[in-house]
Order: C-alpha cells, then sequence, then structure tokens
C-alpha cells in the first residue's frame, strides 16, 4: 500500500499524478564514503521516525541518499513530465538517470523539475540529502539534535510526498483568487498567457480568461466562516489543453473601532479568535502524520472542544493540512518558521521578567540567514496565500531570530494586503504590526488598552501527565503542574474564567491557549501525543467556548 496516496496540491489539481512514495532503496553514510544501498525507507516518512523503518538518529556530518526506480504508465505523458517534491530538509541535489535535475535549500518548501529531456523507459531517481542543523542559516523551526524541553527530535531527508505529473506544453505553474474590497474576485495565473474559460462547479456560471487572467463576481454571495466553511469549487480549461480544479472562498479581514477599542473583523464584524497552539507534531512520523486524515482529526477535536482558531507554531504543513482547515471549518494563524540564533538568557529569560529591548545587541543576525528568512517567508505566502482559512501571518516568535520587523512587515504585507500580520509575537515589539501580541506564562493576564487589536498569543501551558501516554517517562516540560484531573480541568476553567473573560469587553481580540497536544517531554496539551487520551471533557470545554464571544 502506497502511504500518503492522496493528491497533495489541492489547490491546482490535475488528473495526471503518479505517486512515487513508498520503499526507496536508501542509506546513511559519511561525505566522503561511497553510498551502499543496504536499508530501505518508507517514503514520504523522515529516516528518525518508527514510520520510515529506519528510526535512528542522522549525524549532521552525514548524508542521506535515496534510490528507487520507476516507469511511466502507458498514456501517462502529455507534453511534459515534471517531478515534484513536497518537503526534503535541509539541502537536496536531485539526479535521474545520472544527469543532475539541481538542488534545492530549504526544508519546507515544495520544488520541481521538468524531467522531459531525461525520461527512459526504466528510470533510475537518486537524492542526496543534507541537513546542517547547527549553521542556523536555513529556518529550522523546533528541531535540535540535543532534543528535550521545548526542543525536538530534528527531521532530515524527504518528509512530504514525491510525485509525478504529465502537462501540456503551455500549461499553468500556479493560480491565485483574491478578493478586493468590492467583492470582485481574481484570478492570476502564471506560466501561460493563454485564453480559457472559467467554471463555477455549483452553479455552471462561467467567466472568460484573457491572458491568463480573469476578474469575475459570483451570483451567490456565501462567506466563509468556521461555523459555516462554504468553498467555490472551479475548473480552469485553457485554450492550451491545461485543465485544472481549485477553489476560493469569499471571505474578509479589517479592523475596525469599536464601542471605543479596536478589533479584529471577520466578514465585518468582530469576532474573537478562540485558539490553541498546533505544532504538528506526530509520535511515529515526527513531522509526518501515518495518514491525511490524521490531520482533520486534530482539527475536528479541537473544534469538538470548542476552538475556532489553530496558530501553527513555527512549522509548515503539507497543503492537504490547509485544504482541510479550509474544507472543515478552522481559522489559522500561520507562524513563519524561525531561524538564526536562540539565546535562552536574551530570548526567554530576560522577557519574561520583564526586558523587552536590549538596544544594540538585538540578535545580531548574519547577513546569509536574513537572506535565508526572507527568501522562505516569501516562498510560504507564495505556497499558502491561496488557503482562506489563514487569517494571520506571524513573521518572529518571541525575539529568536528576530531582525529589521518593520521592513518584513512592509515586504509582507505588499506580498498579502487581505490578512493580518503579526511582526513580533511575543516580544521585542515593532511599530509596523497590525495586532499587539502578548505571551503570558508566569503570572496573571491583565489586559492593558494598546492602540492596536490584542492578541494574547500564547498563555496556559498547565501539565497533566497521562501515565501509559507518555513519549519520555523521565523528563516532562511545561508551565504549572497538576496531578489529578479535576484539578487542571479547574484550573482551566478558572484560567478562562478569572483573566481571558474580563479582557474580552476591554478589547481582547483572541487568545492562542499552549497547547493542543503534548509534543514529546512538553506535556502542556489538551490532548497526549498519541491522540488516545482527551485531558479535558469536551462540554466542559464547550461550555467556556459558549462564554467566550463578541
Amino acid at each position: 500500500m502506497i502511504p500518503w496516496n492522496i493528491y497533495p496540491r489541492p489547490l491546482m489539481q490535475r488528473d495526471s499524478f503518479l505517486n512515487l512514495n513508498g520503499p526507496w532503496d536508501f542509506c546513511i553514510c559519511e561525505e566522503t564514503e561511497t553510498p551502499l544501498y543496504q536499508e530501505t525507507i518508507r517514503v514520504p516518512y523522515c529516516p528518525q521516525s518508527k514510520l520510515s523503518g529506519i528510526g535512528r538518529a542522522v549525524p549532521q556530518s552525514a548524508v542521506c541518499h535515496y534510490r528507487r526506480h520507476f516507469s511511466l504508465p502507458e498514456g501517462f505523458r502529455k507534453d511534459r513530465v515534471l517531478l515534484h517534491f513536497g518537503a526534503a530538509d535541509q539541502e537536496a541535489a536531485v539526479w535521474l538517470n545520472g544527469r543532475k535535475l539541481g538542488s534545492h535549500q530549504g526544508g519546507y518548501h515544495p520544488f520541481s523539475f521538468d524531467i522531459t529531456a531525461f525520461l527512459q523507459p526504466d528510470n533510475l531517481l537518486t537524492l542526496e540529502v543534507r541537513d546542517h542543523l547547527d549553521d542556523a542559516v536555513y529556518p529550522y523551526g523546533k528541531q535540535k539534535e540535543k532534543r528535550g524541553g521545548m526542543w525536538y527530535t530534528p527531521v532530515t531527508g524527504i518528509w512530504q510526498t514525491v510525485w509525478v505529473e504529465s502537462v501540456c506544453a503551455d500549461y499553468i505553474h500556479s493560480l491565485q483568487v483574491k478578493q478586493d474590497e468590492r467583492g470582485l474576485m481574481h484570478l492570476d495565473m502564471e506560466g501561460t498567457l493563454a485564453s480559457g474559460t472559467l467554471t463555477l462547479s455549483d452553479s455552471g456560471e462561467s467567466f472568460p480568461i484573457l491572458q491568463g487572467s480573469c476578474t469575475f463576481r459570483p451570483v451567490k454571495k456565501h462567506l466563509w466562516t468556521p461555523e459555516d466553511p462554504y468553498l467555490y469549487h472551479f475548473t480552469v480549461d485553457m485554450e492550451s489543453g491545461d485543465r485544472v480544479q481549485s477553489y476560493f472562498a469569499m471571505r474578509t479581514l479589517s479592523t475596525e473601532t469599536v464601542d471605543g477599542v479596536p478589533r479584529l473583523c471577520l466578514n465585518g464584524k468582530p469576532y474573537f479568535f478562540h485558539g490553541l497552539l498546533d505544532q504538528g507534531y506526530f509520535p511515529d512520523g515526527i513531522f509526518t502524520p501515518e495518514r491525511p486524515e490524521d490531520y482533520e482529526k486534530d482539527i475536528l477535536l479541537a473544534k469538538s472542544l470548542g476552538f475556532s482558531t489553530l496558530r501553527k507554531h513555527i512549522k509548515i504543513e503539507p497543503q492537504v493540512f490547509y485544504a482541510a482547515c479550509d474544507r472543515l471549518g478552522i481559522i489559522v494563524f500561520q507562524d513563519m518558521v524561525n531561524n538564526g540564533r536562540y539565546s535562552f538568557l536574551r530570548d526567554t529569560a530576560l522577557p519574561t521578567v520583564g526586558l523587552k529591548r536590549l538596544p544594540g545587541i538585538l540578535h545580531p543576525a548574519a547577513p546569509r540567514m536574513k537572506h535565508a528568512f526572507m527568501d522562505a517567508m516569501l516562498e510560504t505566502v507564495q505556497l499558502l496565500q491561496g488557503h482562506p482559512s489563514i487569517c494571520l501571518w506571524t513573521i518572529f516568535n518571541e525575539g529568536w531570530g528576530q531582525f529589521d520587523g518593520n521592513r518584513m512587515y512592509a515586504r509582507l504585507r505588499e506580498m498579502d494586503r487581505t490578512r493580518f500580520i503579526d511582526t513580533a509575537s511575543g516580544w521585542f515589539r515593532c511599530r509596523q504590526t497590525d495586532v499587539f501580541s502578548p505571551h503570558i506564562y508566569f503570572r496573571p493576564y491583565r489586559f492593558r488598552p494598546h492602540e492596536k487589536p490584542t492578541l494574547l498569543s500564547e498563555f496556559g501551558g498547565y501539565v497533566k501527565k497521562e501515565e501509559g501516554h507518555l513519549f519520555n517517562e523521565n523528563a516532562s516540560y511545561g508551565y504549572k503542574y497538576f496531578s489529578d484531573s479535576e484539578s487542571y480541568i479547574q484550573a482551566l476553567e478558572k484560567l478562562y474564567d478569572a483573566e481571558i473573560l474580563p479582557a474580552i469587553p476591554e478589547g481582547l481580540c483572541g487568545c492562542i491557549y499552549t497547547q493542543l497536544t503534548d509534543v514529546e517531554d512538553e506535556l502542556n496539551g489538551l490532548v497526549t501525543y498519541d491522540r488516545q487520551v482527551v485531558k479535558v471533557p469536551a462540554e466542559r470545554m464547550q461550555k467556556i467556548a459558549g462564554k467566550l464571544k463578541l
């Protein structure tokens, strides 16, 4: 059975799909050694994971070598054939039939090659992946070779789907649908200036595409919300013969002053973003759940507990995750993935006790790190901006890797004028931001009026250990510990009743509790790492959620 045998690009689907997941020849060796393929790995699971069949650490000095044969099915090939990698962490080089296709840097974004000229009846695909985690140049998030506490097992190599598609000579490279302030929808495509037709699936309405773009307004205006996640599905047919299916949603985000306080609004109405931190780690697959349906289970679990928002924390998921959020109805606050050097003293300890800025020595990021972060930020927005569930971008988290925040805000705003931007979540605030975004863990939260809408973007972190469901029996990490379930649940209720509810009339626009699930040693999830135990009764969490309304 092929793992992850699901179309991996939900915003631009063709009827051409050859999945290359499954068993690959594999070896880990030092740079100077000749690879001897004596093991088999299950792609798309990283070699550190149990699901991969390897299940061991990869030294930073080593190279991961992948190899597999494939043939194209009869009738598969059109004019051109493209090879896609969902993601490979961190530096990948690819060969087909002995010819180098190219390389890619960065562990969280897809990359592709046109392999038409190199194809043979039987094809040998090889890949080399290096992961120099400690140089901190490329975004790496919560990965650390010496894992523990808030740091987790690192991921090396392929961790998303590898696949092949065939396209016509003049094909769509990418497409985006955006909504303007008048309610008009704009389709823009890259890769072709041909003419064609856009057809809405539900209504059958058709609109002409001229030189790769189309402006239209559906007759039926049905706005997307978490409570009613309506999607408009459509098909694009080009005169060149290319045909793709996609979807969009109609929804607006704005900041308004309501009763004298700034509010974040969804579809013109103040909305309270009741959310959870979601780090996207899984015990058997680390970055990659065993099945794509596992994402849906997490989303539905969060909704069953009354939450409307997930803050996707310092990780970028496969696009099927965001498609599930679009379809099932949950808002996403999407973090960029940190790079640069983390300092506990500078980035955590001193800000926690109130020192929020260190003039002159704040994050001396090297030019390579700055360029790598900015490139990754732009790639992230290009990849994900078509997903209506994403309502906010977070650029920097708690100062780690932070630099030129005002400039980064301006650059991101150029790319996306439709979403909220949190330039610096936690501390080391910047003038250019759409929200005031504190983190509170070790003291009671007291709302303070601010000129910007206020999001409490991290709080809580309460720990309740569930024996028999622990990643590490000898360690636990969190911010406040409880030994029995009732005291734990009562503390959660008190936290919301005493600190969150009084702040909402004063101007609090949303809150992100830490967190959805335990992650390795970090045991402050509402659910265990293995997803087997929900630590809180749904009815009591729903009761809390019912109070958090605007």
